[in-house]
């Protein structure tokens, strides 16, 4: 892990190489850390110190060292201290279409509550955790990946997807957009692409990759613009070679999904071609 350059002297974020899908940060934050944002993976956690507290589903969640944080894609949430102390945590970012592929086309999984002290959880994200302070071998991640997301499941009392819901479609509306994120898609594009009408691919998009269609493409596009913006190009030339109708799109879109600005996101992610993850 490689410490980054922080936004004031007791901030820090250490940040994992990340592997195909899974992206993961060691922190630690003194107050307000994160303003309300959300992502299109699921944040998986663990509080090592202090109180880590979070608006998430109409309540305010707190965290103490040894429980396990869940959040699902997509949800609102943000982040802060619950104590004067500051907090210190470890958390991944894993792409729902990973726990797709042990679960079968299943819906996915939803903890409720966010905060949870289930063993069978608390076990199943020790390897996955460890991924943040050591890399893991592609096959150990892959036995880690599958193990959480039985885990998950087992948790949730996740049952398979409605019959109507078309599995095979979702994935390919999901590889159409990997393949023209930096432009304008249409939804008759993803009806011709799919052969599900848009009403119906939303649904079955939600059910098995936990966001819209439009919002995975808005995350492939700040994907692409945080590699940009760490090898020093300017935010107006990001916007447009990441797909935005300009700076002020790209940057309201920024802040919703990292609960902060691009520049205090890069302050944190350092400029020494890494790359920074949301809390």
């Amino acid at each position: 892990m490689t410490r980054r350059n922080a936004p004031k002297p007791a901030d820090w974020v250490l940040r994992a190489e990340p592997a195909d899908g899974v992206e993961g940060i060691e922190a630690f934050f003194e107050g307000k850390a994160y303003g309300w944002h959300r992502h299109d993976t699921y944040a998986i956690g663990r509080t090592l110190a202090g109180v880590q507290s979070f608006n998430y589903r109409r309540g305010m969640r707190h965290s103490l060292p040894g429980h396990t944080m869940v959040l699902h894609p997509d949800e609102p949430h943000d982040g802060q201290a619950g104590t004067g102390e500051g907090f210190r945590y470890r958390m991944v970012y894993v792409e729902p279409a990973l726990f797709q592929a042990a679960l079968g086309g299943k819906a996915l999984p939803f903890v409720e509550g966010g905060v949870t002290t289930d063993a069978r959880l608390s076990r199943a994200t020790e390897a996955v955790l460890g991924q943040v302070s050591r890399p893991l071998e592609p096959l150990e991640l892959g036995d880690a990946l599958g193990e959480l997301a039985h885990a998950l499941a087992a948790v949730s009392g996740t049952v398979p997807a409605r019959a109507t819901a078309d599995y095979a479609s979702a994935v390919r509306a999901r590889d159409f957009l990997h393949a023209n994120w930096q432009r304008v898609v249409t939804l008759e594009e993803l009806e011709a692409a799919t052969g599900r009408d848009r009403w119906s691919l939303s649904r079955d998009f939600r059910t098995f990759y936990g966001t819209s269609p439009y919002r995975y493409l808005t995350m492939r596009r700040l994907a692409a613009a945080r590699g940009m913006m760490l090898r020093g190009m300017t935010l107006a030339d990001v916007a447009a070679g990441a797909g935005f109708a300009d700076q002020s799109h790209m940057t309201r879109h920024f802040t919703r999904t990292y609960g902060m600005p691009p520049a205090r996101w890069l302050r944190i992610a350092g400029g020494d071609g890494g790359d920074g993850k949301r809390g």
